[in-house]
């Protein structure tokens, strides 16, 4: 069993706002935070628009995968942060729950992801601050 917190951030297809902000999670808080991401029906590959906008900001998502969220992910998780996938996420006593409201990314250009990214990445720093406070970097 870990001793550092663990976040699981679920969106519909975990090609775009999940995989951004666990990312960000990863990169910012280091090895201080265990990180997952999963959707509620996964897309079969990373929004492409998601890759170009991370890879701007240095960091590279080319590699992921969307997984399937499970029961499993959730109970392994101490932060549970959804993004529009309403109410798909099993619910645990115990955990804590975020819904984090972020336009989708799906079908849009880099222009209007990179302010998603922003977004995204203003409020994993929020996280971090509560969780992990002094990890960032």
């Amino acid at each position: 069993m870990s001793d550092k917190p663990s976040v699981l951030f679920v969106c519909v297809h975990n090609a775009g706002r999940s995989q951004m902000a666990a990312a960000w999670l990863t990169h910012l808080a280091g090895d201080r935070v265990e990180v997952r991401s999963a959707g509620s029906s996964p897309g079969d590959s990373v929004n492409p628009a998601a890759v170009e906008a991370m890879a701007e900001a240095g960091i590279d998502i080319s590699a992921e995968t969307p997984k399937i969220l499970t029961v499993e992910a959730v109970e392994e998780s101490d932060v549970c942060v959804t993004m529009g996938c309403g109410d798909t996420c099993p619910v645990f006593p115990g955990k804590r729950y975020l819904d984090w409201r972020l336009e989708d990314p799906a079908g849009r250009g880099v222009v209007a992801v990179r302010a998603i990214r922003d977004e995204i990445k203003a409020m994993v720093e929020g996280l971090i601050e509560e969780i992990a406070p002094g990890a960032s970097g």
